[in-house]
């Protein structure tokens, strides 16, 4: 069942909306994600170790976010050719509660469950 014309447009501006927040994390967290650069006379092994653990987890943070990103803008990018909604996989309408749950998803449930069992 594809999506009334009113959801598609909702949908639009929640995407909108999250690209320009996914954006804005990225912008902010930039300066975090730089090399960790410690005195080592002055700093223990520990705390260094540390350091890079958690540089670590938000350089994957950071990621997570800009592939999220690219998958906002590629839907938004379906919605002006008319394809929003329609699975990349099979090409048969993604459900709207997943739409409504994930509104950048490119693939129906069937799709992405058998892209993930490879």
């Amino acid at each position: 069942m594809p999506l009334s014309p009113d959801a598609k447009e909702r949908l639009r501006g929640e995407l909108e909306a999250l690209a320009a927040r996914l954006v804005r994390d990225l912008e902010s967290s930039a300066e975090a994600a730089r090399p960790v650069a410690l005195d080592q006379p002055s700093v223990g092994r520990v705390s260094r170790i540390d350091a890079i653990q958690q540089q670590k987890m938000l350089e994957a943070n950071r990621a997570s976010q800009r592939s999220r990103l690219q998958l906002v803008r590629g839907a938004l990018r379906r919605i002006e050719e008319g394809s929003y909604g329609e699975c990349l996989g099979c090409e048969e309408p993604i459900a709207p509660a997943r739409l409504e749950a994930r509104p950048e998803t490119p693939l129906c449930l069937e799709c992405q469950s058998a892209r993930e069992r490879r």
